[in-house]
């Protein structure tokens, strides 16, 4: 009952003190005050299992936390607009927007490994259709589709699931006007739209849509998600459900934390000329025999 009546006087306290402060910053309130936002604070410094930080990564990331202006940084981006927190998570330039996706899916696929599921691949690629036609005009059709990651025995023995991940930009404008529980539900079901008729009809799996905010809070179904994943760790680890959920959380917030911090400080210039798709590297490397 005391506690209960403690965590009524904070929760009372926080909503007065985020009732003063402007829009866009009681929206990163709400956001903030959602489990898994401040795993990377709260966690000790293990090197071997990534939960370090360097004191410029852990002054960054203290700055993108709380919106705070980051010294050492140009004003403008190299694609030319302002270098602001919101434009960095969303700018194409560097390739950050996919190091963010491509290290959670990662990570998840490795989770799913240690958790004892089976035939688990990266960028499985969907059947390719025949005569199948689908209700919702938003599903994927193409021959070369492809999902995040699969694995077998993830909700019941033998059982295919197929996952897709995103980890969208909270303070874009498209995702700033709605609340964070609304954005996660909004790119759920677009992912839904695009993929579930067609894994479930086609592939005779099921779906599961991984959905994160930058700053770390799940949705609905990647929260079950990585429950589950829990469940299983602690079975076949002898380990308490809570240590196994309080681990797989530290490693995602590392994992999201550590990707923003590189985003925000990150080189998006052109040192060198790139070689293109289709060049000969064994003709470039004869050319460079004949000039030596």
């Amino acid at each position: 009952e005391v506690l209960g009546n403690k965590r009524k006087w904070q929760t009372s306290r926080r909503d007065s003190i985020s009732a003063q402060l402007p829009p866009p910053q009681q929206r990163q309130v709400e956001e903030l005050s959602h489990r898994g936002t401040s795993t990377w604070l709260t966690s000790l410094p293990l090197q071997e299992h990534g939960f370090t930080l360097n004191k410029l990564e852990f002054r960054d990331a203290i700055a993108i936390r709380y919106d705070l202006p980051v010294l050492g940084l140009p004003r403008t981006c190299a694609c030319g607009k302002i270098n602001s927190l919101e434009h960095c998570l969303s700018c194409s330039r560097g390739g950050y927007v996919h190091l963010r996706h491509n290290q959670l899916r990662d990570l998840t696929a490795n989770l799913l490994e240690e958790a004892g599921c089976k035939d688990v691949t990266v960028e499985p690629r969907l059947l390719p259709l025949s005569t199948e036609t689908f209700q919702l005009r938003s599903a994927i059709t193409g021959d070369d589709a492809r999902l995040d990651v699969a694995a077998r025995g993830l909700w019941s023995p033998m059982e295919r699931t197929l996952l897709d991940f995103r980890v969208f930009n909270s303070l874009a404008p498209s995702n700033a006007s709605l609340s964070v529980t609304k954005a996660l539900d909004k790119h759920e079901q677009e992912k839904k739209r695009c993929y579930g008729e067609r894994v479930i009809q086609v592939e005779k799996c099921s779906f599961t849509p991984v959905v994160l905010s930058t700053a770390g809070v799940m949705g609905n179904e990647a929260d079950k998600l990585y429950k589950q994943i829990a469940r299983r760790l602690a079975t076949r680890t002898n380990q308490s459900y809570d240590d196994c959920i309080r681990y797989i959380r530290q490693r995602i917030s590392f994992s999201l934390i550590k990707t923003l911090v590189v985003s925000r400080r990150g080189f998006r210039g052109t040192r060198c000329e790139r070689v293109q798709k289709d060049t000969d590297l064994n003709l470039l490397y004869s050319k460079q025999n004949l000039i030596y």
